[in-house]
């Protein structure tokens, strides 16, 4: 009966390498001071013998476990899945293993998981949101990066869509439509976005000689009040055929609002884009492809958000610090609700 083999040893490498296993341990873990040519000398040895750092020995080396804990104010939903698959992917690339943990909307829930995240010695953590109002920082020794969802500390390091360049992008292509007179429907009153999109939009319009017309209705983020905002907006006089304030666009704050408000304007006899143009925002494609004509939205590009909160927080642990709140820029996706059918 043969002997179980031996797992292959970092001396094993520096043999066949023909150096020492201390610059085996410097060209594997990519530091110190050593050619290029013995670099690669080493990486091609240890492909040869197919040989595994021991990841104990490697985190106890560098006081580091190599693993980055992903919080979540949620389940992992809409907004926060996309962060939090970016993150990880800017993660595996640094050889770095993630730990998912949802709160769930429950403090006490989130209080456990940084404890739990804490005792687990993690490098860092990603913290991410369904929204991006500004939370309250977590108290945590390591690093931690706030993705979707800003701290409301301006000291801590934060990764949020820039709203306003998106509002700029989707009021400029109207303009190049020959839009000029547009309404505005927000989400709820109470939320950061409604009103960020809606002064973006303002001052967007006027600096393009564009007027938004009336007051911003606000409502939820849902396709009911999509449809109930355009009655609304029919009941004032911005949807009616040759009113004196009516208006040729409709800028909806979400893709689930602007779903609905479609829907209504068909109901209503109106044609999208002919006569009046929709815009979404988020590019949630269950919505924005969905919606009858597909949608002219926003893509805020998260994953990208996340593989940038990523970056920061590796950063952070090689000791460069980040401060403040970083903007990621977003893209305005053009489809059939403004462009109309070729």
């Amino acid at each position: 009966m043969s002997e179980p083999q031996r797992p292959v040893r970092i001396v094993d490498v520096a043999a066949l390498a023909g150096v020492s296993p201390s610059t085996v341990s410097k060209a594997l873990n990519n530091n110190g001071l050593l050619k290029d040519t013995t670099r690669e000398r080493v990486q091609q040895a240890a492909e040869k013998l197919g040989f595994v750092p021991d990841a104990a020995a490697r985190s106890l080396q560098a006081r580091r476990t190599y693993t980055v804990g992903l919080l979540s104010t949620d389940s992992a939903g809409r907004f926060s899945l996309p962060v939090v698959l970016g993150a990880e992917n800017a993660l595996l690339a640094g050889q770095i293993s993630a730990l998912l943990a949802t709160a769930r909307h429950d403090p006490v829930r989130e209080q456990h998981h940084i404890r739990s995240l804490v005792s687990r010695r993690v490098d860092g953590i990603i913290v991410t949101g369904r929204t991006t109002e500004p939370r309250a920082p977590i108290e945590a020794l390591a690093p931690v990066v706030y993705a979707f969802a800003p701290s409301t500390d301006p000291r801590d390091a934060s990764v949020v869509p820039d709203d306003a360049d998106g509002m700029r992008q989707m009021v400029e292509h109207l303009r190049s439509l020959g839009h000029r007179r547009v309404a505005y429907v927000g989400g709820r009153p109470d939320q950061r976005s409604s009103h960020l999109r809606y002064d973006a939009t303002v001052t967007a319009a006027q600096e393009r000689g564009m007027t938004v017309v009336g007051e911003p209705r606000y409502g939820e983020w849902s396709e009911r009040w999509g449809r109930h905002a355009v009655d609304m907006l029919t009941g004032d006089g911005l949807l009616v055929e040759d009113g004196p304030d009516r208006v040729d666009a409709v800028v909806f704050a979400s893709d689930q609002i602007a779903r609905g408000g479609t829907d209504r304007l068909r109901e209503r006899g109106m044609r999208v884009p002919e006569d009046v143009a929709v815009t979404g925002y988020d590019d949630w494609q269950v919505m924005s492809m969905a919606s009858r004509p597909p949608l002219t939205t926003v893509d805020m590009r998260l994953e990208t958000l996340g593989q940038r909160a990523a970056e920061m927080l590796l950063a952070a642990v090689a000791g460069e610090a980040f401060h403040g709140t970083e903007l990621v820029t977003p893209r305005l996706i053009a489809r059939e609700s403004t462009l109309g059918t070729s």
